[in-house]
């Protein structure tokens, strides 16, 4: 049994937001205790005790585009130091793409990734390929994948070009009513991934990724999703246009009575330009690339109004050794996962952009929901999955339990520290 006491309690699911303590017994949530009265009536005399005081106590923090990149890259990241870097950022949960080597396609390689999630104390889910080998030719066995704990689809990393193929499969999800989730770049119009055709491809003097590539992919899939039903998540948006063509298809679904389309931004995408490409070279390279300050703020704005519904950080951990390559050469992604609170609470809640509230809806409460997760609530009777964060605390970027340390936000002092991560009623991470 444990109390965590003295707590700003913020729970979006439920609406919750105010001074409490909360029980927590065999692992879940008994009871969100109000005052001093209710709790010397619950006649409390062992257990282990948290002061939470000067801290907001919330669900933990759901991420659904994460890259552990095991089997096949573990020189990057691995599932036991992945989970690691996780719970440090204060996540219980998280989603793994499905681009490993081999990839996520097959029965085999999805029960070797859940089984190994299991071994650690973060709670591990996995998407599966929408197609074979992600090659977008064929389809994958969805129905056998998703039997077998797949909890969602996707060959992030690639776009699907072929338009009878994504049909097919939003046909199939939507039977399944499993969500699948899309990497919108279209290749032709990508001479040079990674870096904005701007003035950070001018620098370097390339071609570059422009903003046509994410915008052509975004406003057919939305198109396709409408007419099938089908759950969608448009992966990591980067332009102005891409959000406004997800705020209209949602409109548009609403009138169908559907409440079928979805996105997510990262926190590099609300944080950060393509000036930061100028400044940090390849750290700061990644697909979608970093964009223009107008599309930085329509980003915060999709936030705002509930367009963009997640925060998901696109954790792509890379080698010291290829990022230390030429900007053309060097694999585009940077590590989020140990960072992403602290650039929410900075970037978005002391600007005066989101609430503390909306930010924990975005960050755990929609993402657990959109997966259909046990998790992003304090409802009693859920699983005792916790994150207790300091508001106001400062912290400097330095080290990271991530095998990798690829960021452009290295050195920089940010606001919200994690102090206590709990799964299940365990505390499984401390920053005392």
């Amino acid at each position: 049994m444990m109390l965590i006491e003295n707590g700003m309690v913020i729970d979006p699911a439920n609406g919750i937001k105010k001074q409490a303590s909360i029980l927590i017994k065999e692992g879940k949530i008994a009871k969100i205790i109000e005052n001093q009265q209710e709790l010397d009536a619950l006649q409390i005399n062992s257990c282990d005790r948290i002061n939470a005081l000067g801290c907001i106590v919330a669900p933990g923090l759901v991420d659904v585009h994460v890259h552990f990149r095991d089997p096949g890259f573990t020189h990057k990241e691995d599932i036991e130091t992945g989970a690691k870097a996780a719970l440090r950022g204060g996540f219980t949960s998280v989603v793994l793409m499905a681009n490993t080597n081999p990839v996520v396609d097959n029965a085999e390689t999805l029960t070797y990734v859940l089984e190994k999630g299991k071994k650690t104390d973060l709670k591990v889910y996995t998407c599966a390929t929408v197609t074979k080998g992600m090659s977008g030719k064929e389809l994958t066995d969805m129905e056998l994948l998703f039997a077998k704990g797949a909890v969602g689809f996707t060959d992030d990393g690639k776009p699907i070009l072929d338009t009878m193929i994504l049909e097919q499969a939003l046909k199939k999800a939507a039977a399944l009513k499993v969500p699948v989730s899309l990497h919108e770049e279209n290749p032709a119009y990508i001479q040079n991934n990674g870096v904005n055709a701007g003035t950070a491809a001018e620098y370097f003097k390339i071609a570059g990724s422009p903003r046509e590539a994410e915008i052509s992919m975004i406003e057919r899939d939305l198109q396709i999703a409408l007419e099938t039903g089908a759950i969608l998540n448009i992966q990591h948006i980067s332009t102005k246009e891409g959000v406004a063509l997800v705020r209209e298809a949602k409109r548009k679904a609403a009138e169908l009575g559907f409440n079928n389309i979805h996105a997510e931004a990262t926190p590099h995408h609300f944080s950060l330009t393509q000036d930061a490409v100028l400044a940090y070279g390849t750290l700061a390279k990644m697909n979608p690339p970093l964009r223009e300050e107008a599309d930085r703020q329509a980003v915060i704005e999709g936030l705002k109004d509930g367009t963009i519904d997640m925060i998901a950080t696109d954790h792509a951990p890379h080698s010291e050794e290829e990022k230390a390559r030429s900007i053309t050469e060097a694999p585009s992604g940077i590590v989020g996962l140990e960072t992403a609170l602290a650039l929410g609470i900075t970037n978005l809640v002391d600007t005066g952009h989101l609430s503390i509230e909306i930010l924990i809806e975005r960050m755990s409460t929609a993402p657990a929901r959109l997966y259909k997760l046990s998790a992003g609530t304090l409802s009693e009777g859920a699983p005792a999955d916790l994150v207790i964060f300091n508001m106001g605390a400062s912290w400097t970027v330095e080290t990271f339990l991530s095998k990798s340390s690829n960021s452009p936000f290295v050195g920089q002092t940010l606001k919200g520290m994690v102090k206590y991560t709990i799964v299940d009623g365990k505390v499984v991470y401390t920053n005392l």
